[in-house]
């Protein structure tokens, strides 16, 4: 599906990170291959939090930097496959999202999702399992970074998101309360406790696949698209985060 000039599917930065965490960020990327002309929606719609989560590879690369730590990134915008639904997920391709009608995602062959599989989803894992194989020796704590919308378009609905930052987890609950501790000591921030989303089987696939399956100690951390306007905005929350890491 992709030329030789395109971007590659996942990135890996810092590899030789000293850190305990892991980084990963399912939806740092807007791009689509060519060869699905934009999935037949407008450069607004693809810049929009439909395609990919605005700001969180900012976010998730200057933690890299400020934890010398290990940060793997998708290289596709989610419309192509999301790589935090697992495959038996009805949203693993959206035809909708957010009430936005994704073109080039509709009446899909078994063959065209397979080849999205493979190509896309498949590998980001695999970097993700060898980098966790690798440190088999030494602890690992997985961070997923996310960033989400003020409000959905619900109709009818006054669905504002308050949080400036939500935190969660499954299963194990030490790093998000850490997270939880440590950023409630600025009380200008309001801070969602599972919300704006849980980690589930039916929406989330990397953190239990990589954490909780493998028992590691994790926490999903969702920070406010409209917080993360410009660079400093990123690397200014990339500070909180590391400030209450290491909190105690």
């Amino acid at each position: 599906m992709l030329r030789s000039d395109e971007t590659e599917v996942f990135s890996v930065i810092n590899p030789e990170g000293q850190s305990d965490y892991l980084l990963v960020c399912d939806h740092a990327s807007n791009k689509v291959p060519l060869i699905l002309n934009d999935l037949g929606l407008t450069p607004k719609q693809l810049h929009d939090h439909i395609a990919w989560d605005p700001g969180a590879a900012k976010v998730a690369e200057a933690l890299a930097q400020l934890l010398d730590a290990t940060l793997i990134m998708s290289g596709y915008s989610r419309l192509v496959i999301d790589c935090n639904r697992a495959l038996i997920s009805p949203q693993l391709i959206a035809p909708i999202s957010d009430g936005i009608k994704v073109p080039a995602n509709q009446n899909l062959t078994h063959k065209e999702r397979q080849q999205r599989i493979d190509t896309f989803f498949t590998p980001y894992h695999q970097a993700i399992n060898a980098v966790i194989d690798q440190r088999k020796d030494r602890v690992t704590k997985l961070l997923s970074i996310h960033s989400f919308s003020p409000a959905l378009a619900e109709s009818g609905k006054d669905s504002a998101r308050p949080w400036h930052i939500g935190l969660s987890f499954k299963g194990k609950a030490e790093l998000t309360d850490l997270l939880h501790a440590g950023l409630t000591q600025n009380k200008q921030l309001c801070i969602g406790y599972h919300q704006p989303y849980e980690v589930d089987e039916e929406f989330d696939f990397t953190l239990i696949e990589h954490a909780v399956k493998r028992g590691l100690d994790h926490a999903m951390i969702e920070v406010r698209q409209d917080q993360l306007v410009g660079e400093q905005a990123a690397k200014q929350w990339a500070h909180r985060i590391v400030s209450a890491l290491n909190h105690s």
